[in-house]
């Protein structure tokens, strides 16, 4: 892509014009072309990009977003797969119960108590679950 092009792109995420994205522009555009992503998880997105930690993305931040090698998504893909193995009952996240069951299938014993804690410490919004996305910067 050239200059110009993510420059477009950019114009495009950028609903007020100040040069960046921000998690509810990002949201919001990616909802108008058919896709989903949720606030919260807009906010761990932004916050994994933000290379000067003003909470905004900016044309180099979009740039190393389109840029990424595309074994970025076989990398996604285990990172799906593994997530897949945690959660229970396909809930969508990876609950204490669900972590502490297995990680004794793994061999490791947890107490539920133990497993509040790990999840608590990757656990951005605070619900006591963790989403994809907590897990996904769980494995960076």
């Amino acid at each position: 892509m050239r200059s110009e092009e993510y420059e477009r792109v950019l114009r495009y995420f950028d609903r007020d014009g100040d040069g960046k994205v921000s998690a509810s522009e990002l949201s919001h555009r990616l909802g108008q072309m058919g896709g989903k992503l949720v606030l919260d998880e807009a906010l761990v997105a932004v916050e994994t990009l933000d290379s000067n930690g003003d909470g905004l993305l900016d044309l180099q931040d979009l740039i190393k977003l389109m840029e990424e090698d595309n074994g970025e998504e076989e990398k996604l893909r285990d990172l799906r797969e593994a997530f897949g193995m945690y959660e229970e009952d396909g809930c969508g996240f990876i609950t204490p119960k669900g972590l502490k069951k297995m990680l004794s299938k793994l061999g490791e014993s947890k107490s539920f108590e133990e497993c509040k804690v790990m999840i608590k410490h990757f656990d951005i919004n605070g619900d006591g679950v963790l989403s994809f996305e907590e897990f996904r910067l769980m494995m960076m």
